[in-house]
């Protein structure tokens, strides 16, 4: 069966479902997500892939540090992957995830990785047509310390920013995401 041509990166997508595959016929369920994200993550490799992992984005509101967005692996600065552990199926929940982490970074395309079961659960996720009011949703999938404090509501802030560590932006696909990737932040 052809790929979907209105996937983005369908070849790419595609041969990291095969990767996870192949990782989840080595190590079947019942592992800690840890485990399938680095082994993942080698395979991906090992078939000549640039793959970052616990890739984390910086949101400051302003000058106002808000937490981190961690991506389980970014594959070829294209392609969030999230990897679950998960003995139940796949929920709303981390699907929303997925689709907030691309509505933030503007990436085109994101997986959603399930080694917790018997058979692999994966999904292809695309970002939303309009990718407006993220900021709203993407406060429950930050990382801040314990004493940071609560989460300020930068729901509507229009200071709200993305700062990656290399200080570059995430896409090739031009899309300006809104992001200060030029600050020292």
């Amino acid at each position: 069966m052809p790929l979907d041509p209105s996937i983005p990166h369908g070849d790419l997508t595609f041969a990291i479902i095969g990767a996870a595959m192949r990782v989840h016929s080595r190590l079947g369920p019942g592992l800690k997500e840890v485990h399938y994200q680095r082994d993942l993550m080698a395979e991906i490799i090992q078939n000549g892939r640039e793959v970052k992992d616990e890739y984390f984005i910086e949101l400051w509101d302003g000058d106002i540090w808000v937490g981190r967005l961690y991506l389980d692996l970014l594959v070829e600065r294209l392609i969030v992957v999230e990897c679950k552990a998960s003995p139940h199926l796949l929920t709303n929940e981390q699907i929303g995830q997925v689709i907030c982490y691309l509505s933030a970074t503007g990436l085109p395309v994101g997986l959603l990785l399930n080694f917790g079961r018997k058979r692999l659960e994966y999904k292809r996720i695309l970002p939303p047509k309009e990718r407006e009011g993220w900021q709203a949703k993407i406060g429950r999938f930050l990382w801040r310390p314990d004493n940071a404090g609560p989460l300020p509501d930068f729901s509507a802030s229009p200071n709200l920013r993305l700062v990656k560590p290399d200080d570059k932006p995430v896409s090739d696909t031009g899309s300006d995401t809104g992001s200060d990737t030029g600050s020292d932040k």
